[in-house]
C-alpha cells in the first residue's frame, strides 16, 4: 500500500520558541535529490531509515520508509551520499492536539529553524502555535534535499 505524506512547514520565529530538551540528533544524506524522486538515508539517534519520496502534488506526495541496519546507513552516508550531509536536532512540541517537529539545523544550515506538522488531509484546518512564522511549505529552498545544494549559510539576507 502506498503511503502519502501531507505536511505543512513554517519558519520558527526567533526568540518565541525555546527547546525543552536536547532533542534527537539527525544526520541524513541523499542518494538522489531530484524533485521527481528523492532517496534519503537518515540516522535518528540509534535508528536508521531509507526513505523514498515522489514529487509533491497539491501538498501531498508518495512516501515509502524502511528500517535499515545502522552500520549500513553509516557507510551509505559516509561513502555514497551527496554532500553536504544534513545535520540537525529534532524537537517535538504539542499544540492543540498536533505534534509539531521542530528542526534546528547545524553546519552549513546553521541558523535555520523549521517547524513541520503532518496532517490527515490537504484541507485540514490548522491553528498555528505562537512561534510559527512564515509558511514555507511550497518554497523549494527549504526542502532538506535542496539545503544540501544551496545551504542556508549561502543565502543572501532578506
Amino acid at each position: 500500500m502506498m503511503a502519502t505524506e501531507i505536511e505543512r512547514r513554517f519558519l520558527v520565529k526567533p526568540g518565541l520558541w525555546v527547546p525543552k530538551g536536547p532533542g534527537a540528533h539527525f544526520q541524513q544524506g541523499y542518494l538522489n535529490s531530484q524533485k521527481e524522486r528523492v532517496v534519503r538515508v537518515r540516522i535518528e539517534g540509534s535508528i536508521a531509515k531509507l526513505t523514498i519520496k515522489g514529487p509533491s502534488r497539491g501538498g501531498a506526495r508518495a512516501e515509502f520508509e524502511y528500517g535499515i541496519p545502522l552500520e549500513d546507513a553509516g557507510v551509505i552516508l559516509n561513502q555514497l551520499c551527496e554532500r553536504p550531509l544534513i545535520d540537525k536536532h529534532r524537537h517535538v512540541e504539542h499544540h492543540l492536539g498536533r505534534a509539531w517537529e521542530i528542526d534546528v539545523f547545524h553546519g552549513e544550515n546553521e541558523g535555520l529553524v523549521i517547524a513541520e506538522v503532518e496532517l490527515p488531509s490537504v484541507d485540514t484546518r490548522l491553528e498555528l502555535p505562537p512561534w510559527a512564522g512564515d509558511e514555507v511549505s511550497n518554497d523549494p529552498r527549504y526542502f532538506n534535499s535542496n539545503l544540501l545544494k544551496s545551504p542556508y549559510a549561502t543565502w543572501s539576507p532578506p
